[in-house]
């Protein structure tokens, strides 16, 4: 649908790995809105995906860039400038990583090392972007930035561990920077809280595909997939949304709102 919402903005997407990642839907939703952009990736995360075929894909490059060096970002900003011609008008962080789940630490024997590794890539890498943006004035006025989130921010999941703490953090970000960028250039910050969808890294959580499952009951409108996310980030990079900031948004087919539904009643009642 080339709607052209995104006709003349310039961008950069972080954390493409492959097609199910919601980074990488963006991208196509992007250049399908007529948006360019630079995509970024950690080189470890590189090795691990196929970012340079959906860099084909969407007449981009990509910049390598650790999210948690500022020299990075720095570098990362420089060089999307120069390819775009100019400062961007949004960024999707789309970066997470807990060594304490990946590794099956349970919440009552963490790693406190990795709880800073963590913190540090799934949260502070967002204050850092944004920090860097602002002292290079990287981003136009009326930009958007846009973070992902999940529901266990605000509620406790035991499968999520450190980080639950760290999609909290996040969101804390995302209100002070969006007070703050607002004020100075009209620059807009959200989070979006997404429903628990199929991706690489999503997959690797214990327990994912029964909660998923769960979740998906516990909707009105059932899971929303990675593609439309990827659809609502456009919307919020767009500038039909220019009054929207500072805002933690679900996307998750009524999930967060939901006491009980009659699905789950009759899963229930069948045993």
């Amino acid at each position: 649908m080339p709607e052209n919402l995104l006709r003349g903005k310039k961008g950069i997407i972080t954390g493409a790995l492959d097609e199910n990642s919601i980074a990488w839907q963006t991208a196509l939703k992007a250049k399908e809105q007529g948006a360019t952009f630079v995509l970024t990736n950690a080189p470890i995360a590189m090795r691990m995906g196929a970012i340079n075929e959906l860099a084909q894909a969407c007449d981009t490059i990509v910049v390598p860039a650790d999210a948690t060096s500022v020299t990075d970002i720095e570098k990362l900003y420089d060089e999307a400038k120069e390819f775009l011609g100019g400062n961007v008008d949004f960024i999707l962080h789309s970066i997470g990583m807990s060594p304490n789940v990946r590794k099956g630490r349970p919440y009552g024997d963490l790693n406190y090392e990795w709880v800073q590794k963590s913190y540090d890539v799934s949260a502070i890498s967002f204050h850092k972007m944004l920090q860097v943006a602002e002292k290079k004035d990287f981003i136009n006025e009326w930009g958007s930035v846009v973070g992902l989130s999940y529901i266990a921010a605000q509620r406790a999941y035991p499968f999520y561990s450190d980080m639950s703490e760290a999609k909290a953090i996040l969101e804390s970000i995302a209100r002070n920077y969006g007070q703050r960028y607002g004020q100075l250039k009209k620059v807009r910050v959200n989070t979006i809280s997404q429903s628990p969808t199929k991706t690489t890294a999503g997959s690797g959580i214990n327990g994912f595909d029964d909660f998923f499952d769960f979740a998906d009951m516990m909707s009105p409108l059932g899971n929303a997939s990675a593609e439309a996310c990827a659809e609502y980030i456009i919307t919020l990079f767009s500038d039909y949304t220019r009054m929207v900031t500072m805002q933690n948004l679900f996307h998750d087919g009524g999930y967060s709102f939901s006491g009980i539904t009659p699905t789950i009643v009759e899963k229930f009642l069948s045993k």
